[in-house]
């Protein structure tokens, strides 16, 4: 069987696609401009809006006051950069918990997870004292099951108005709707055929600005290409 042919690309000739304009560093905690998915680090960002009002790279302004109610958390972008430059993630953790130690402070998010870890495996360990591999495993499950149960709140939200526009239709009697970025179209759809009792969501249809939306378009591509400047 012939080789299967694979292309070999240099990390220096994409460091322009994964690099933060600001800080010319890979990106940390990748952010991205709504009004024009430019993406920097976060913290890079912030400091950067706290004097100006327009985007570091095309310099088109992203809220005249408010700008930093128009950017979100790239985490697609972020996981592409940790897959592809070796231990920059392992490198970025391993800093902000000294960090956090120094100055005396829980370490917060992903990183408290792992510190968590580490210590119930030493508690396990203490007075003697050892769990079994059954009950540790049980416990592992149970936490994992917690952090599957956040229900994408930790993604970047989007509110939403459904105003029905069909007499043949009742309109919700909540017609505001706070969800994840990533949510598509199709669980729009989903949902309203629920709250309404229909027997098929393929009855419905879901405009913005008159036009007909396709259902796998997520609501984060909605905003970005049909209401970015509303």
């Amino acid at each position: 069987i012939p080789k299967m042919l694979t292309r070999k690309i240099k990390l220096w000739d994409i460091n322009a696609h994964i690099t933060c304009h600001l800080c010319n560093g890979y990106l940390i905690d990748a952010t991205t401009v709504t009004e024009c998915l430019h993406t920097f680090c976060r913290s890079c960002l912030v400091k950067y809006l706290e004097e100006n009002n327009t985007c570091p790279t095309c310099r088109i302004v992203i809220h005249q006051s408010h700008p930093l109610q128009y950017i979100g958390h790239d985490r697609t972008m972020q996981d592409i950069v940790y897959k592809l430059v070796p231990g920059l993630q392992e490198a970025e953790m391993k800093k902000q918990r000294e960090f956090y130690h120094k100055l005396g402070m829980e370490v917060p998010g992903d990183i408290k997870g792992e510190t968590c870890s580490t210590k119930q495996h030493l508690d396990s360990h203490r007075n003697g004292e050892t769990k079994t591999d059954e009950n540790l495993n049980k416990e592992t499950s149970e936490e994992k099951q917690e952090e599957d149960n956040d229900y994408h709140r930790s993604d970047e939200q989007v509110s939403i108005c459904l105003e029905c526009n069909s007499s043949k239709l009742r309109g919700l009697k909540r017609k505001w709707i706070r969800c994840s970025a990533q949510a598509t179209v199709l669980h729009l759809k989903k949902f309203i055929a629920k709250k309404l009792n229909l027997s098929s969501f393929n009855e419905l249809d879901i405009l913005c600005n008159e036009e007909i939306l396709g259902k796998d378009h997520t609501l984060k591509f909605v905003v970005v290409t049909r209401w970015r400047f509303k």
